[in-house]
């Protein structure tokens, strides 16, 4: 049966190749967008540019926060498409 089935469904073939391939892409995408180590290095930036006096800690605190929602909401998805392969 499985020959036969190959055989009477190589036609679509091309479709279940282009499925896989955007699958691929789609899976490669929220694996780069949910990709915390940006954050991280944003957040190792910012506390440079303070200890440097480049901003001040008003504008560190309110950066900070941002950067650290943000990271919370990354490692959250993050675990999230870990355990829903």
């Amino acid at each position: 049966m499985g020959l036969i089935s190959n055989i009477l469904t190589l036609p679509l073939a091309p479709v279940r190749g282009t499925a896989w391939v955007i699958d691929q892409v789609l899976v490669t995408a929220e694996q780069e967008y949910y990709d915390p180590e940006p954050v991280r290095q944003q957040l190792a930036d910012l506390e440079k540019e303070l200890l440097s006096g480049r901003i001040g800690d008003d504008e560190f605190d309110r950066r900070e926060d941002e950067l650290l929602d943000r990271l919370e909401w990354l490692e959250a998805n993050q675990r999230r498409l870990r355990s829903n392969p």
